[in-house]
Parts: C-alpha cells; structure tokens; sequence
C-alpha cells in the first residue's frame, strides 16, 4: 500500500504526479541517485536534460522529506552573508560563492519557466531586523552588496515603512531582496519530478536504500532489488541517517515547525503583508513566513532536535506567530506540520565525493529551495565532466559535530538554548 504524504497544507494543495512505482528486481543504469529531494530531482532533470537516464530511489514520496514540508522562501544565499564568506574565506572565493548564489536562484525561476511548474512562485522575500542593531547592519550590508558585488536587488526599509509592509510592532527595520521570491513547495518538487521523467529519468517511491557497495559499478540494494551503477548520487540531507557513516557526523538533523491560518480573505490577507513578499527575521531561531495562493498565513516558528515532533505543533508554533500578529489570536489554525532539515556547523552546505563515481550534497541549513536544486545541478554537471563549481564548495572546510553521532544532540541543544536566550533579550 502506497504510504501517504504527512498531513500539511501543502499536501493537501499538492499537484500529484504518483503513486509511482517500487523497485522491483535487478537493474543497471549510467546514474543512480538516492532521494528524491531537490537536490536528487534537480540532479536527475539535468542528467536526464544531458542524454544521461537516471534511476532515481526514494525511500518514501517525491518531495516526502523538507523538500514538501518547508517555507517555501526562495533567497539569493547559500546561506551565510557575504561579508561573512569574506571573514571566513577570502574576497576571492567570497565572489565566487556570489556567482553560485546568483545562479542557484535563477536555476530555480529558469527551471519553473522551462517546464511550466505550477508553484505560485511570487517575488519578494523581506529580511525583517528583530533587533536594533540588526537594522544597522542590515542598512550597511545593502550599500556592501551594491558597491562591492554591483547587487541592485535589494532596498533597505526603514522602520516606519517596515510597519506598512508587515502589520507588526516587532521590527526595527528591513532589507528587501526583489529577487528573492517564494512559491509552494512540494508542487516546486512535483513538478522537477514530472520533468525528469518527461526527460527519460526513472523514480521510483518506496524504495528505501538498505545498503550501498562501493565499485565499479557500485551497487545500490533496496529490500525489493538492486541497481548497479556508474554513478551514485547520494542526495538524503536530513534523512541520510546511517547510509554514509563516513559524512553523517558532518550535519545535524533538526526539526522546524509551521502551521497555515484559516483563509483570511484578500483584505485580511494584505492587511497583515501588504505586498505579499515572504518574511524572514533576524533571529538565530526564526521566524518565516508568507501568503499562500489562497489568503492564508504560514508560519514558521521553533524548532526541536529530538527525534520527536512535538504533541501540539499548533500549539508550538502559533506562540511565536502571536508575537509578531497579536491581532491573529483568534484566527483559526487549519494545520500544522513539520519537517527535518540538515544543517551543518558552519551553515554552509557541504559537497563531496566517496570514491571516484560517488557524490554526495547535503546540509543546506534551511537553504534548501535554491541550494538543493543549484546542488543537483552542479552534480550534473562534474558527472558530465565539469567540477568548477562543485569543486568550489567541496572545498570549503567542515567540521564534524562534536561527540559525533552519539554525542551532537545534547552540545547542540545547549547551544541552541543559548542563542534562543539571546533572541529573547533586547
């Protein structure tokens, strides 16, 4: 029996393209690639786009991890800010990672234009300052992205106007990238999947990887059959769990949580984002949010680090939304959801290779739209003979988590209680 998507919003406004097929006996391809993500999807489109067939294996539903459960906010980052990638890693590479950031938002626009993707995508995406000095560094970062990088894209909002944009008492001030954007999120992915089949890939759901045997060609085996491949693309991020022991003591599984309002209508909708941009704060645990195509807010508040979703995720997350939307508090909560992400210690993605004919991407940070997809483009890519830009962020230095697997949950949750602390002071 074919499992179902979690109950969310977008599950229920999902334009389906499955069930699709288990895998079912023994086969060869040129590329097998596990999950099917964005990064996988992106990977299998442009192979698929290149000639190559590739045979996709997901261990549940297309989009079924963050990729159909996120906030569906499109930003032109890889996660850190520049000023921050100069610090760490020189103005040179500092500008290439621009390049790729660049590219990784324009990928996704170009790929929902070429194929038609359904997904309300919807410019805008507003970077709201929680704190005063947020404001300040905000305001200097918009004149450092025009000057040093000749980025025009983003206007900085005073406070007084910030008020007008987002019906909240919360902010100090804002940045607006108009190329930024937001769009639903599991159709985004729906719709990848439907390309890279019209294209001649292969997916298969259910079809959870048990093992994986390095080679010549390597060998992929689900509970049902096997796929022996030229190439393997590892693509799981949150949910790699213990596949690739080698690389899973690099990111760290966490939980984030929304929750979709009652429709509010068009008025009740603008009233509260008059221009219908997504939002974003500047707090270490942030908060995000958008209006959906049909007037209601999602929210997305908290987080966890347990295996555990909480019992009351309305409850969880409609804290933090009536803090910044007081006025919401008797607006009825049609769902809520939550999902698992990976992030990394230095909250840039990491790239990498197994061997000579094994690839892998993950821990994009709560970056994934554009980031994944940039990622499983950029796999294609070194599979078809050019690693530049893949070799630029498999470059990077990671650092393992301490205490590994066993001991990263309890450092990472006295870390995270600390910078939630600092959220709360003025």
């Amino acid at each position: 029996m074919t499992s179902a998507y979690p109950s969310s919003y977008y599950a229920a406004t999902a334009k389906s393209i499955g069930p699709l097929a288990r895998l079912d006996g023994d086969m060869s391809c040129d590329v097998c690639i596990i999950g099917a993500g964005y990064t996988g999807l992106s990977a299998a489109l442009h192979l698929a786009e290149q000639g190559y067939r590739p045979v996709v294996l997901e261990a549940e539903r297309i989009g079924w991890g963050a990729s159909g459960r996120n906030g569906g906010q499109l930003g032109t980052t890889l996660r850190k800010s520049q000023d921050e990638l100069e610090a760490l890693y020189g103005l040179e590479t500092a500008h290439a990672l621009w390049e790729l950031a660049k590219d990784s938002v324009e990928t996704v626009k170009g790929l929902i234009e070429r194929y038609e993707i359904e997904c309300g995508l919807t410019p805008g995406l507003l970077h709201a300052a929680w704190k005063r000095r947020d404001a300040d560094w905000l305001e200097e970062d918009v004149r450092h992205m025009r000057e040093e990088y000749g980025y025009h894209k983003l206007r900085y909002i005073p406070r007084g106007e910030m008020r007008e944009m987002v019906a909240s008492d919360c902010y100090h001030g804002g940045v607006l990238d108009q190329g930024g954007a937001h769009l639903h999120p599991l159709n985004y992915a729906l719709g990848l999947a439907r390309a890279a089949t019209e294209k001649g890939a292969t997916i298969f759901e259910e079809s959870r990887v048990l093992d994986l045997t390095p080679g010549e060609p390597a060998r992929v085996r689900t509970a049902a059959g096997t796929v022996k491949a030229d190439q393997v693309v590892i693509a799981c991020n949150g949910y790699l769990r213990k596949l690739l022991p080698k690389v899973n003591g690099y990111i760290m599984p966490i939980n984030n949580f929304i929750i979709a309002t009652e429709p509010l209508g068009e008025e009740g909708a603008r009233a509260l984002i008059r221009d219908n941009v997504a939002v974003a704060d500047t707090k270490f645990v942030i908060d995000y949010y958008r209006l959906s195509e049909d007037g209601r807010l999602l929210f997305g508040g908290g987080e966890n680090y347990s295996p555990k979703f909480p019992k009351d995720i309305a409850a969880f997350v409609k804290k933090p939304m009536l803090r910044v939307f007081p006025q919401l508090k008797d607006v009825r909560i049609d769902y809520a959801w939550g999902g698992t992400l990976a992030i990394t210690l230095s909250r840039m993605p990491q790239f990498g290779r197994l061997g000579p004919n094994m690839l892998f991407a993950h821990g994009y940070s709560g970056q994934g739209i554009n980031v994944a997809t940039l990622g499983g483009k950029l796999i294609a890519e070194t599979i078809n003979g050019d690693a530049k830009g893949f070799d630029l962020l498999s470059q990077l230095p990671a650092t393992k988590f301490p205490g590994g697997t066993l001991l990263r949950f309890p450092g990472l949750v006295a870390g995270m209680l600390f910078y939630a602390m600092k959220d709360r002071l003025p």
